[in-house]
């Protein structure tokens, strides 16, 4: 098992439309106070999310399906912020926004609910089962504000969705062997807004990154590059549409929004294949590209691992 961002992805987590969107009552309800950029229509949302869970089974991915409950809302659908993985197995956040805090133990008990099963006995060795350690108030942290360089290395976003003591528990838990640079985000235009440490890079492979260069603080990019990490540069243009999340599969296999034509050609030129999907209801209405759809569990050198 590898502890990056862009091994060969064997395990993931999604939460569904049907699941994290429900019905078109709770779309009414939600998507204006949660900032959505206009209202997602409920099933061109799940065709959209069925194609793009296929990418993933094309690429190889098992995937693991987690389910609707009380109090979740349409965020849910972006799997990513709510739980950790570590070198000593799952960590559960303390959201920033307050609307997602009963996420991070909905998806573990049902992950948790998931891996017990039957049909999962002869995999559950290569599986994330145990939990090691939880985020409490006063600190915060969500998933799309960290990646995983190596087992040893991680960054860090410190903005508005992750603060200080969020991240000194985050120390604690990982442990002194474990490198972790902090990266000073900008603030959003508006305090709901989101702006994560993954909307200004995506690990492509252990020697390749894509990024947004204009947002990069200098000592985060003096870091990257003493690490020997080429930088592939998002276009401003293509910026603010996501051109920035895009999902490693594998090192160089990579899955991106459409209609990203130039950060793609970027990416072809710098030796990658690229998949696309369409993702006009579960990721540009919420502002979550296919990294925040998802919660890499198990990414692995050996692909038949």
């Amino acid at each position: 098992m590898s502890l990056n961002e862009y091994d060969n992805l064997t395990w993931v987590a999604v939460r569904d439309p049907r699941a994290a969107f429900k019905d078109d009552p709770r779309i009414d309800a939600q998507w204006q106070p949660l900032r959505f950029h206009s209202r997602p229509d409920f099933d061109a949302a799940i065709v959209e999310h069925q194609a793009f869970v296929e990418c993933l089974t094309n690429a190889g991915c098992k995937v693991i399906y987690l389910e609707d409950a009380e109090g979740l809302t349409l965020d849910s659908i972006y799997t990513r912020d709510a739980l950790l993985v570590s070198p000593k197995g799952l960590i559960l956040c303390h959201m920033g926004r307050p609307t997602r805090r009963s996420e991070p133990a909905l998806n573990s008990a049902q992950l948790a609910a998931q891996l017990a099963s039957p049909h999962l006995l002869h995999s559950r060795q290569h599986l994330p089962l145990t939990i090691a350690g939880e985020i409490y108030a006063p600190g915060t942290l969500e998933g799309g504000d960290l990646i995983w360089l190596d087992d040893h290395r991680l960054a860090v976003g410190l903005g508005p969705r992750t603060n200080q003591a969020g991240i000194d528990q985050l120390k604690q838990i990982v442990g002194p062997d474990v490198e972790v640079h902090v990266v000073p985000l900008p603030a959003p235009t508006h305090p709901e807004d989101v702006f994560h440490l993954m909307s200004m890079i995506s690990p492509l492979a252990k020697d390749l990154a894509l990024i947004y260069r204009p947002l990069m603080p200098a000592s985060f990019l003096r870091w990257l590059t003493a690490l020997g990490i080429e930088l592939v540069e998002v276009p401003d243009v293509e910026f603010p549409t996501m051109g920035c999340n895009v999902l490693a599969t594998a090192p160089r296999q990579v899955l991106m929004l459409d209609g990203l034509d130039l950060t793609r050609q970027r990416l072809i030129a710098a030796g990658c294949q690229v998949t696309v999907y369409q993702g006009d209801h579960i990721s540009r209405k919420g502002e979550g590209g296919p990294t925040c759809l998802t919660r890499p569990l198990v990414r692995s050198i050996d692909v038949g691992e």
